[in-house]
């Protein structure tokens, strides 16, 4: 596959991951466990449906055990906390903080071999932790159990960081793993759910739409379309591509209706964002 195909297909991942506050929210009350085995099953099927016609359902049986426990656990680990992190504080907050992980993703490669870590990335870091901090410093008080939302939604970021740092030694991977990926974490959830949930259905058809938005979206399709961009497309365009998710995730909320515009809402989104180029421009310098 070509290069500019490969990176404007794994583009839209971006843009599909700009809906997933707005779909998690209308999804209400469906709990996160439940919320993830639903939405993950979709997703699931549809990369078998699309595995079974391209012909490449024989090639999972190649996929080391490993990988498909690093990748279950990765889907499973990030979308549980950030499920949970909508649940329990503001969503545009929450949101931006679960989109540090841009940032995270720059400052921990610049420490792997063969990088290293410049003065952009801490300058970027800051700028990006100061818009963190101006969320949790308004929300402080503001709704019963926003702290340890922000925490959680903190979380997340690192774990979405890892996953996707890790996932450069698996480029040898088949994008049809990424089916197995979901499948095996809808099992999970729905485990999980049984066991600590009380079971709450989506409230009316825009409820379910929600959950089916989910799943054919942010927690589908923009898994594989992601998966062909970062092993076949330009790896940079992506990377600084994804910086934009915050404030289209953010702008998505407010128009919706979901989330109140305010000042210090439109800061925090322009230092993390602003921090996260400022580190992917010190990644590409020299």
């Amino acid at each position: 596959m070509q290069t500019n195909k490969a990176t404007a297909i794994g583009f839209s991942a971006v843009i599909l991951w700009a809906l997933l506050a707005l779909f998690t929210v209308a999804s209400a009350p469906v709990p996160p466990f439940l919320l993830s085995a639903m939405s993950f099953g979709i997703g699931g099927v549809i990369g078998l449906v699309w595995l079974l016609f391209s012909g490449d359902i024989k090639a999972l049986r190649r996929v080391p055990l490993r990988a498909y426990v690093f990748g279950t656990c990765g889907l499973f680990g990030y979308h549980f906390l950030y499920f949970n992190a909508l649940r329990m504080a503001p969503a545009a907050e929450a949101g931006l903080i679960c989109y540090l992980w841009p940032l995270f993703i720059v400052l921990f490669s610049g420490l792997l071999p063969g990088e290293r870590l410049r003065r952009g990335h801490v300058a970027g870091a800051l700028l990006a932790f100061a818009g963190a901090a101006l969320i949790v410093g308004a929300g402080i008080g503001a709704v019963s159990g926003a702290l340890a939302g922000y925490g959680v939604a903190f979380l997340a970021a690192l774990v979405w960081a890892g996953y996707s740092l890790g996932s450069r030694r698996l480029r040898h991977i088949p994008t049809g793993a990424v089916a197995v990926f979901c499948l095996a974490t809808a099992v999970l959830s729905t485990v999980a759910h049984v066991a600590f949930e009380a079971t709450h259905w989506p409230m009316g058809a825009m409820g379910w739409l929600a959950v089916l938005g989910l799943g054919l979206g942010p927690v589908g399709l923009a898994f594989y379309t992601w998966d062909i961009g970062v092993k076949a497309g330009n790896i940079q365009v992506l990377g600084t591509a994804s910086y934009a998710a915050p404030l289209l995730s953010t702008l998505a909320l407010v128009v919706a209706g979901m989330a109140s515009a305010s000042l210090s809402l439109a800061l925090a989104a322009a230092l993390i964002t602003g921090g996260a180029v400022m580190a992917a421009r010190a990644g590409q310098a020299g």
